[in-house]
């Protein structure tokens, strides 16, 4: 992502549907510093959540990628992805996380990707057990609470 991208990513970060999980809606300020705390992850950690492109037409769809937290004192590797909302149910999302997490695996040799993902969102949910992902236990991240769910390079289908 780059501030090339503030407009798509304004859009997306202010629609009331795509971030339905989200503790709010942000505002055009607040998505160029979305985009600069990527840009500082890609520095810090080598990634970060990436722009989503649709291959047949160049348009941004979303954003997916690898975001570090730690939780509970250990580091999670986190797949996450947002997809704006004229894309939704295309399986853009679960297309374009099983290439990230095969990336975590194969390209920057992690043994375990994480998802962090509210428990309400049954649609995120269901992206996570298509990359085999499985529960953990429920974590409180961001003030909500999340399941912490995880896949294994060994355990990946």
């Amino acid at each position: 992502m780059t501030m090339k991208d503030l407009d798509f990513i304004a859009a997306m970060l202010s629609h009331p549907e795509v971030m339905k999980y989200y503790p709010k809606l942000y505002s055009r300020d607040e998505a160029a510093e979305w985009i600069r705390r990527q840009q500082n992850r890609y520095a810090k950690d080598g990634y970060g959540l990436w722009l989503a492109i649709n291959r047949e037409n160049q348009n941004p769809i979303g954003q997916i990628g690898l975001v570090r937290h730690i939780i509970e004192g250990e580091v999670c590797d986190e797949i996450g992805y947002l997809i704006q909302r004229p894309y939704w149910r295309n399986y853009y999302a679960t297309e374009a996380a099983t290439a990230v997490r095969d990336y975590a695996f194969n390209a920057l040799h992690m043994n375990t990707v994480c998802s962090l993902i509210r428990p309400e969102n049954k649609p995120s949910l269901g992206v996570a057990k298509k990359l085999g992902m499985t529960p953990l236990k429920e974590v409180m991240f961001a003030g909500y609470v999340h399941v912490h769910l995880a896949v294994t390079k060994k355990s990946a289908k």
